[in-house]
């Protein structure tokens, strides 16, 4: 029988280096690993272009390219998952002492629809009474869905400006980052005790949030309903015991909670329901 060769876009993880090393076999597929770094330069030739075959997708990015009928289907497989909280950093010098004082304050994010700004922007107004418009947001990069365009409360940055440049310079009163946080003692989180504020998600909500999971091509998963089994069997044995979420019944309550959040901040064109999500998905998977 002859093997079937994906091309994949996943991020190096603990729990994918195996599937990217072909330390994980399977008779049927083998993975052609794409690199890009980082992986969030994967998601806009995705979306836009359906350029591989299985790719890594931030959760906000999926639910939007959904919403407009883009030719993806979900995995219930989770690659990162954190809490958000230590991600949204100020000045340490900043007179800001949490989030309620980001009210008219002009906050740096990637761009409106990263993940990240995502479940902050949801945290942020339910627990804190900030609104997404309550803050003017400074963005650096357009969405990965191109139909997208940003609400009016978001400027973009001049062309040549760094966030972290802005940040540091008072430019920006504060920016959202991403996995990999700036190591400068001249900042310090927003939130007085990141951690106790995951805490307090997690009680709130039950998960961890969810930032990125897995997509394959929509024409792949309808014809060859196969290959996404055993494209789930070797996530789950590369994973182990790794401790993020698997399966639909654990992946549905982040995946409504980011439904709404990304309705209430105007990145969604109209309200979905769980079961579009996961349209496309082969009848006996997740």
């Amino acid at each position: 029988m002859n093997v079937i060769r994906l091309s994949t876009a996943l991020g190096r993880y603990p729990h994918t280096a195996a599937l990217l090393d072909g330390r994980v076999a399977s008779p049927l597929l083998a993975l052609d690993p794409v690199e890009v770094k980082p992986i969030s330069r994967a998601f806009a030739p995705m979306v836009r272009e359906s350029r591989f075959d299985v790719s890594e997708m931030a959760i906000a990015t999926f639910l939007m390219a959904k919403a407009w009928g883009k030719e993806l289907v979900l995995l219930p497989v989770a690659v990162a998952a954190r809490f958000q909280e230590p991600a949204l950093l100020c000045r340490a010098d900043s007179g800001i002492r949490g989030p309620e004082d980001l009210r008219g304050r002009r906050v740096g994010v990637r761009a409106y629809s990263q993940t990240t700004g995502l479940w902050l922007r949801g945290r942020m107004q339910e627990a804190h009474g900030v609104a997404p418009q309550d803050v003017a947001w400074v963005t650096f990069e357009d969405a990965h869905v191109a139909e997208y365009r940003d609400p009016p409360f978001v400027e973009r940055a001049a062309p040549g400006k760094d966030m972290l440049a802005m940040l540091r310079a008072g430019e920006l009163d504060a920016a959202i980052f991403g996995y990999d946080l700036p190591g400068d003692a001249g900042l310090r989180p927003v939130f007085p005790d990141p951690d106790a504020a995951g805490r307090a998600f997690r009680a709130a909500h039950g998960f961890v949030p969810v930032n990125h999971l897995v997509v394959v091509k929509a024409a792949m998963a309808r014809d060859r309903p196969e290959i996404v089994t055993e494209l789930l069997r070797l996530f789950g044995v590369a994973a182990g015991d790794a401790a993020l979420p698997r399966g639909r019944a654990a992946l549905d309550p982040a995946i409504v909670v980011a439904m709404r959040y990304a309705l209430e901040q105007g990145l969604l064109p109209r309200k979905m329901s769980i079961d579009e999500v996961w349209a496309g998905l082969p009848a006996g998977l997740g």
